[in-house]
């Protein structure tokens, strides 16, 4: 039987393992949208992803890939259109 304690401990870490992060890296951010380094980079400069800087770390913002998903995300019978074409 296990101890309250340590049940309480494996319920923290399954909680601390489902917490998304507030920024996360290039490579993270690209594999997160599935695109490459430079079509992250052109979204920067272009003002559709905010990032902070960190030294010389690049920290993208969850919140704001987030963001961009849903401003260029279509409908679903426009999707459906474009897919029979």
């Amino acid at each position: 039987m296990p101890k309250a304690e340590e049940t309480d401990q494996r319920t923290e870490r399954k909680h601390q393992s489902t917490i998304e992060p507030i920024a996360m890296r290039v490579p993270e951010a690209c594999r997160y949208l599935g695109i490459g380094r430079s079509t992250l980079y052109v979204l920067i400069n272009e003002g559709e992803i905010e990032f902070i800087k960190l030294g010389s770390s690049t920290l993208i913002l969850t919140e704001s890939l987030r963001s961009l998903v849903e401003r260029k995300r279509y409908p679903a019978e426009i999707t459906t259109a474009v897919d029979s074409e």
